[in-house]
């Protein structure tokens, strides 16, 4: 009896000094923890230690299930839909044009045509100002890159051709109100018979003659660049020789190259002023690829691309307007004019360029428009739509890259519509959840 006591005394002293090692010890608490309560400690290092997986790794139908803490599906929630990769387009953006879908379709894989070109500007949306005299600039009206309208004044130059044909037709002009003051005075002594036919006749004469060489002495001025309204306001106070050169359209300055102080001459533009937003590349075509490029820009009109050194990796797309008719004797080449859109005015006229001509190939494969493929994390995703006003982003393989299409090796099916235009905006409201904005799940 003595014995047994002894050993349950023993016992209880064994397991009381366990208790307490686990309560100094939490390693060792957690070790020998429930199981239950083990569960919900490693659920907590889930959420506060790694990372969730990403909607692009997630199936979409297990995306749409999801439901938020506001008791909604979360594809649903405008706090949270983000978070599984989905983004509400209202039908107002697409008839804004701000975002535009196309249905995926299988495409004939081109084949390139690579040649050198160099980028200059469309010369039906510019006009280069000039001075028809040599002269020198005294006044610049206008900074390079300022918005200008037509008749808007340029620039200012003082030349002594355009001060002589000021004085000559001063001189034309008082010749004519000289004439014309006195075949009046003749005409009144004609009608009570004082003056002769003879003279009414010869001062009728003389008139027209003082005429022709004021309008001669004008249509001079108005050739050298003076607007016919000042001249005509001419007087024998300001003959200064002053010549002011005046904006052709409506644009922007593009190239200013007068400065006050400097020379104008007659075989150099001093400024340029138009449009930018669309470019023309002039490449040059060897002998060897006319009759192919001939062949199917006679029957369509040639995709092409264009790439230059100031943006590594990327890609503008254009298509030929023009294949000249004749060879360039020196260096045996054509030139082929490219027409690419600029509306942001990256590209600029005299960068030089490579450019690829697409000719239409035979193997087909699914693809869609460039920009509709964007990355995030070196991953690449277009966004499809889902229903409604829902679209969702997808992961997708691209592979190869032709005239502003690329071809999607998995991701994407036949017919499906994804986001052409607009989607980098979808992808900058899905990207708010780096930032850590909405709810958790």
């Amino acid at each position: 009896m003595t014995t047994t006591v002894c050993r349950l005394m023993i016992a209880a002293a064994a397991v009381s000094a366990l208790l307490s090692c686990q309560k100094s010890n939490p390693a060792t608490a957690k070790e020998n923890a429930p199981p239950a309560v083990m569960k919900h400690e490693g659920k907590e290092h889930e959420e506060h230690g790694e990372k969730e997986k990403s909607d692009l790794d997630r199936p979409l139908n297990e995306l749409v299930a999801l439901t938020c803490e506001h008791k909604k599906k979360t594809f649903e929630c405008d706090e949270c839909r983000y978070e599984v990769g989905f983004v509400r387009a209202p039908a107002s953006l697409a008839e804004g044009g701000l975002v535009k879908t196309v249905k995926v379709e299988r495409q004939k894989v081109a084949v390139p045509i690579a040649l050198t070109g160099e980028i200059r500007f469309d010369e039906r949306r510019v006009g280069h100002v000039s001075s028809q005299v040599e002269g020198i600039v005294k006044k610049v009206h206008a900074a390079l890159g300022a918005k200008v309208k037509k008749g808007q004044a340029l620039v200012e130059i003082e030349s002594v051709a355009v001060g002589e044909a000021q004085a000559a037709y001063l001189e034309a002009q008082g010749l004519s109100n000289l004439a014309r003051r006195n075949f009046e005075r003749v005409s009144e002594l004609r009608k009570e018979n004082i003056s002769s036919e003879k003279e009414f006749l010869q001062t009728k004469q003389e008139l027209g003659a003082a005429e022709i060489r004021a309008e001669s002495a004008l249509g001079k001025l108005t050739r050298l660049g003076m607007d016919p309204a000042e001249a005509r306001a001419l007087t024998s106070g300001n003959t200064h020789g002053r010549l002011v050169l005046c904006a052709p359209m409506n644009g922007a300055v593009l190239v200013m190259h007068a400065a006050p102080g400097g020379v104008a001459k007659t075989d150099a533009s001093l400024v340029t002023v138009g449009d930018n937003g669309t470019v023309w590349v002039w490449a040059d075509m060897y002998e060897r690829d006319i009759s192919t490029i001939n062949h199917v820009h006679a029957v369509e009109k040639l995709a092409a691309s264009v790439s230059v050194k100031a943006y590594p990796g990327e890609e503008f797309a254009g298509s030929v307007d023009l294949v000249c008719p004749a060879m360039d004797e020196s260096s045996r080449t054509v030139k082929v004019r490219v027409e690419v859109k600029n509306p942001d005015g990256r590209l600029l006229s005299g960068m030089f360029a490579a450019v690829k001509l697409f000719l239409p190939g035979t193997d087909e494969t699914l693809a869609v428009p460039r920009n509709a493929v964007l990355e995030d994390e070196g991953r690449s995703f277009v966004f499809i739509h889902y229903q409604g006003e829902f679209y969702v982003r997808r992961p997708v393989i691209p592979g190869r890259t032709w005239a502003g299409w690329v071809e999607i090796k998995n991701g994407l099916q036949p017919a499906q519509i994804v986001v052409a235009e607009g989607s980098f905006l979808m992808k900058s409201d899905v990207l708010r959840s780096k930032m850590g904005a909405g709810c958790a799940d």
